[in-house]
């Protein structure tokens, strides 16, 4: 597994400016974030400023393997064509960057409150089927976050099976993944971290790593006031031959000075080098 921090870490910073950050502190790989994906976009032509921002990204030894599209999409919204030509642009403009896992959140929330599962998972299907075709040949994966919802909402993709039925929904293997959130799995009741990772096999393409107490998602670092085993976590990847990104998407850490932040960045990696010497 690959070190690597969102570069929303640096989410006040330009995307170039994270890039040097993370760079500084001998990080060579991170995960794209929404937040300077979109500042990318705004730019001009995706697939022209995403070998731009590549090249300078390469220069500075930094990759951007895996990559957060449009965070606050609603995939089933009732204007779809809209959806999908958005986040095609956005696919485009990764791909170029050099992400070949892209994270991808489901809707469970777009519909009349009497709907069924069955047909949310249709409904997300239907839109992921199209972005599967804009991949083509691509080696592009879409890797779907598992999300927790509000009491009284139905959940689309809570949990790795309900992940698993949205992707067969799809059918297709060639370009579906899966991304597990542990702060996210935490937050549902009888879920178990190894467990999700077992079952989610050679379909996990992502992480994003981020602790919690089990009440909310406060997106902070292993090995605080939260309760996840983050020992077992790295276990249970090795066992199923994960070789992606150890993400963390930790925005609960960011209230802190430049120069803090930094730190905070040295301490993660000790203390994954501390993890990966005791498996």
């Amino acid at each position: 597994m690959k070190l690597s921090v969102w570069s929303s870490y640096y989410w006040e910073l330009t995307p170039e400016d994270a890039l040097k950050e993370l760079s500084a502190h001998k990080y060579a790989y991170t995960e794209l974030s929404d937040e300077h994906g979109d500042q990318l976009l705004h730019r001009g032509d995706p697939e022209k400023i995403g070998a731009a921002y590549k090249a300078f990204a390469d220069d500075l030894g930094v990759s951007m393997p895996q990559g957060h599209l449009w965070l606050k999409v609603n995939l089933c919204d009732a204007d779809e064509d809209y959806v999908v030509t958005t986040l095609c642009r956005w696919l485009d403009l990764y791909y170029a960057c050099g992400v070949k896992n892209a994270v991808l959140h489901c809707d469970s929330r777009s519909f009349p409150e009497s709907t069924v599962f069955e047909e949310k998972v249709e409904r997300n299907a239907r839109v992921l089927r199209r972005l599967c075709r804009h991949l083509g040949d691509s080696d592009m994966v879409i890797c779907l976050e598992n999300l927790p919802v509000p009491e009284g909402i139905t959940p689309v993709v809570a949990t790795v099976d309900q992940l698993k039925t949205v992707i067969a929904a799809v059918d297709n293997d060639k370009h579906l993944g899966i991304c597990l959130d542990t702060g996210h799995l935490n937050l549902v009741a009888g879920q178990s971290q190894r467990d999700f990772i077992l079952k989610a096999g050679k379909d996990l393409r992502a992480l994003h790593i981020a602790d919690n107490e089990g009440q909310r998602d406060q997106h902070m670092m292993p090995f605080g006031r939260g309760s996840i085993d983050f020992a077992e976590v790295l276990a249970a990847c090795k066992e199923i031959g994960y070789d992606g990104l150890y993400n963390l998407e930790i925005p609960g850490e960011r209230s802190a000075p430049l120069p803090i932040l930094g730190y905070k960045l040295d301490y993660i990696r000790n203390v994954f080098a501390y993890l990966e010497s005791t498996r």
